[in-house]
């Protein structure tokens, strides 16, 4: 019955959906391994998942079938916030050693929570509850698919054999759901070290997996991958990005950890503040770039690549650079790019080979000296600074067809700005060379080549055309709209210098109010520290470093602490002091217990002093005077829930 219950079960409400990752079978067909990635809903209040800022949990469950040994083991554990909570599963039915009509069921379950954003028992309840109502539920499950087997006048499974079975009658194996019936239950500690419980895996990916996903990695490559994702798991505490994103960066910087680590972690700063990873979902694109942006999708080549193609010579670039503004162009690109990465997920699944990056065909039949425009070309030198920074290595090759005697002088502009793997992947044919040996027909397949190109297929991609002077806006409108556009974050920024810490003040009216915060520490160490007081603070002191000769941006540090206030008498800590290293994203939340002003506070790191001396280091003095023109830098988002969240 193992297809039955997958992807989905009706009996199991909360199993919304399934994908196979892995699946192998013996040679003998004796044993069967398969691997699902589970995608759950949780029954859990609202404000729970508000403040995680998921819907859905994922969870790996792998089946382990020996018809040798008559075994059945069954492992799970979450993927959802595995560098919080740590949620493992066994189970294994076997035959009774004294009683082969008896089936013999374990099971054993460990749960670790190391932190949830303040709600640790609450999510130790909610999990043991959903465990204790699969227990029970387990019962009538494997009842139900055993009858089913009995209606359909299967009443006894043949015992496997070392011959192959008939190919006109195969053995279909039976696997029971790892739902018990009568279990044995064991909650154990974890051990304390992620590292311990993984074993051997964090030390060495699986073969399958990397020749699934990843594609061909040496054991240098595929232990720098490693300890980049273990680093990711120490420091950034939401959501940490694939694996193959990670080697990615790897690639682009030949695998160079530190290079790797830092342009990763810009990264992901930049997709967090302007929320790309939301882009697909709330971008539209305006009706301008519909009909006159002449770029698009177009099946995929011979190596299974998502293929893209743009008619670069048929796009009035002045038009829609006065239409549109360089920030809406940017955005467009930025989603095409995203589809790009979900396009490569999607080829990975149908083509059962690893598809990181995508096929570029840039038509420039047309472009002449209008399209060397300099607002045009310093629009697309921002793009491409942009997506060469965040994007690396997607692009796996660039077919750049019909190149006119004008191209030189646009290449002599771009090329600077473009890395250097990167232009290895370009090839360029003049006229109608790309119709010759060596042309299109050895990357694409003669059925897919577009029609304007001599092919047989038709391309939905617009032909483009001048647009319209009265689609054009004025610069102040542009402005308007292009501080609009960027400015569509929920976070903010703040710079920390030595004795100009950054504060922030909520207001809280109802005493059982949640204070949550999520914020990414962009430039040095800081710590974070957060304070109630009954009085209002005095409005903020917008130039607080003016003793320090730095004048700050307005509204990018204010101090809210006056001077003459006392800590225990004026205000009062409500949290202990959390240092937080550079590159690290923190999230979490704090229950209020009193009406009032809470005050959540970023300053610099300090230099520890000596522990006998109770002085400074020289080391530490060395250092501070290194770092004491520099700022730290912040980039945060809170927000409050009130009592009204928890219903």
């Amino acid at each position: 019955r193992k297809w039955q219950r997958f992807p989905t079960c009706h009996l199991i409400p909360m199993f919304v959906d399934s994908d196979v990752i892995i699946e192998e079978t013996s040679e003998d067909r004796s044993f069967h391994k398969i691997e699902r990635r589970c995608k759950l809903d949780v029954d859990a209040p609202r404000l729970l998942k508000r403040i995680a800022g998921v819907d859905y949990v994922y969870f790996i469950q792998k089946n382990s079938l020996n018809h040798r040994e008559r075994t059945l083991h069954i492992e799970s554990h979450n993927e959802t916030f595995s560098n919080r909570v740590i949620i493992h599963e066994l189970c294994c039915y076997s035959v009774h050693p004294e009683n082969e009509e008896w089936t013999c069921f374990e099971q054993s379950a460990s749960l670790d929570i190391k932190s949830f954003f303040g709600f640790e028992s609450t999510v130790e309840k909610i999990a043991m509850k959903q465990y204790a109502s699969s227990i029970k539920k387990g019962k009538e499950i494997i009842e139900y698919y055993l009858r089913e087997l009995e209606e359909e006048g299967i009443t006894c499974i043949p015992r496997w054999s070392p011959c192959p079975p008939s190919p006109t009658k195969p053995v279909v194996p039976l696997v029971i759901p790892a739902l018990p019936i009568t279990p044995t239950i064991s909650i154990e500690a974890l051990p304390e070290s992620v590292n311990e419980i993984q074993g051997c895996k964090e030390d060495k990916l699986d073969a399958d997996y990397i020749k699934r996903y990843l594609g061909d990695l040496t054991p240098l490559q595929e232990s720098c991958l490693i300890r980049l994702r273990h680093w990711l798991q120490e420091t950034h505490k939401g959501k940490i990005p694939k694996d193959e994103h990670i080697l990615r960066f790897l690639r682009a910087r030949d695998f160079s950890i530190d290079k790797a680590r830092e342009i990763l972690c810009q990264s992901l700063t930049w997709r967090k503040q302007h929320q790309v990873d939301y882009l697909l979902d709330t971008w539209s694109s305006p009706q301008v770039l519909h009909d006159y942006y002449t770029g698009g999708w177009h099946h995929h080549d011979k190596d299974g690549r998502p293929l893209y193609i743009l008619r670069l010579g048929h796009m009035d670039t002045k038009g829609l650079v006065r239409a549109l503004g360089e920030e809406s162009l940017l955005r467009h690109v930025l989603s095409i790019n995203e589809e790009g990465l979900r396009r490569c997920e999607e080829n990975t699944k149908v083509f059962v080979r690893p598809i990181s990056c995508w096929t570029c065909l840039v038509d420039l039949e047309g472009l002449n000296m209008r399209h060397l425009w300099r607002p045009g070309v310093k629009a697309l030198l921002r793009i491409i600074e942009v997506v060469e920074a965040n994007y690396p290595e997607t692009l796996g090759r660039l077919l750049i067809l019909r190149a006119p005697r004008v191209f030189p002088v646009l290449w002599t502009l771009v090329s600077p700005f473009i890395d250097e793997n990167t232009r290895k992947k370009f090839l360029i044919y003049a006229g109608n060379d790309y119709q010759g040996p060596g042309g299109l027909v050895d990357y694409i397949d003669k059925e897919i080549i577009p029609d304007f190109l001599g092919g047989e297929c038709m391309c939905e991609v617009p032909e483009g055309g001048l647009v319209p002077k009265s689609l054009y806006r004025t610069a102040e409108e542009l402005e308007n709209d292009e501080i609009r556009l960027w400015t569509e974050t929920i976070y903010q920024s703040a710079s920390i210098f030595k004795g100009a810490p950054h504060e922030l003040l909520i207001e809280i009216i109802d005493a059982s109010s949640v204070i949550t915060w999520d914020f990414d520490v962009c430039k040095g160490d800081v710590i974070f520290n957060i304070y109630h007081s009954k009085r209002a603070p005095q409005p903020p002191r917008k130039d607080p470093l003016a003793t320090h000769g730095i004048t700050s941006p307005a509204g990018n540090n204010v101090q809210l602490i006056d001077k003459s206030w006392l800590l225990g008498q004026d205000y009062s800590m409500v949290e202990s002091p959390l240092t937080c290293k550079e590159g690290e994203s923190v999230q979490g939340s704090h229950v209020t217990r009193w009406p009032g002003f809470y005050i959540l506070q970023w300053k610099f790191h300090s230099m520890p002093a000596c522990a006998t001396t109770n002085l400074p280091r020289v080391d530490d003095v060395l250092a501070t005077l290194q770092v004491s023109s520099h700022k730290c830098k912040v980039m945060y988002y809170t927000e409050v829930l009130g009592s009204e969240d928890f219903r």
